[in-house]
């Protein structure tokens, strides 16, 4: 590892994690919901098999907390790809078709309080228009980070359980199966049990003084051809432009 000695410090923009926190959840009786024709599946059935489970998408909605301010209370809603195997028979190949499923859940974080309104411009090319973007405010955000749940079991009902979570489905979740009919009357249903780990932050961007040793320069060349014409051999051993790429800062003595 390369000795780096400290320059200087500078104020940067980034986002820093207020609070944070991590949680294991196994969620129970999770209503499955098809297509028509993988329902149809679902009402002929004599057992099914959870296979997979995979995260297709995390709706965040972060709302402060009345009377105790600095908090947040960050809303999710977990959209789950389900994939399972369909036995029609008791001795029959089973066959498999994929559903939806939906888990809501609440965090109330530390987010701390700014009400800066913030206003800046997008990146634009040379001699185009200075492009203005909206007006926002330095509200906390929330990042969810997690893994594909760990498929537990699955079971077939023939009555809807009390829990059945029938909030909106949005059509672009809806899309990956086929579409799905929410308000269709089914012989039999399908819950399932899977375990969610999650890890949820709240960041705000702030400035901070860091100290910083050196440009991030990489230290491995790109290699076109190993076996290189003599002009190349005496490219690679002209050094590289630092100052070319990374102009030096201004000096703090005045002359």
């Amino acid at each position: 590892m390369a000795d780096y000695n400290f320059k200087d410090a500078v104020c940067i923009d980034a986002g820093r994690v207020y609070d944070s926190c991590c949680d294991r959840d196994c969620i129970e009786d999770l209503r499955c919901y098809f297509s028509k024709e993988n329902q149809n599946l679902i009402d002929d059935a004599i057992s099914v098999k959870l296979k997979s489970a995979e995260v297709l998408n995390v709706y965040v909605d972060v709302e402060p907390v009345n009377f105790n301010r600095g908090f947040y209370s960050c809303d999710l809603t977990f959209f789950f790809l389900l994939q399972l195997e369909v036995f029609l028979s008791p001795h029959s190949l089973p066959t498999d078709v994929r559903g939806i499923a939906t888990f809501n859940k609440k965090v109330i974080l530390f987010g701390s309080e700014g009400t800066a309104k913030v206003f800046s411009n997008l990146t634009t090319v040379e001699n185009a228009p200075d492009t203005q973007l909206p007006e926002t405010k330095n509200s906390p955000r929330c990042v969810v980070q997690t893994v594909d749940p760990i498929a537990l079991s699955a079971k077939i009902c023939e009555e809807k359980r009390h829990n059945d979570n029938c909030c909106c489905i949005p059509k672009c979740i809806c899309d990956a199966v086929g579409g799905i009919n929410l308000d269709a009357e089914c012989k039999k249903n399908v819950y399932v049990t899977i375990g969610l780990f999650t890890v949820v932050q709240l960041i705000r961007n702030v400035q901070m003084l860091v100290p910083i040793y050196d440009f991030c320069i990489p230290e491995k060349q790109c290699c076109d051809n190993c076996a290189a014409d003599e002009p190349c051999d005496i490219f690679r051993r002209i050094d590289f432009p630092t100052e070319d790429f990374f102009p030096p800062s201004i000096t703090k003595d005045c002359e």
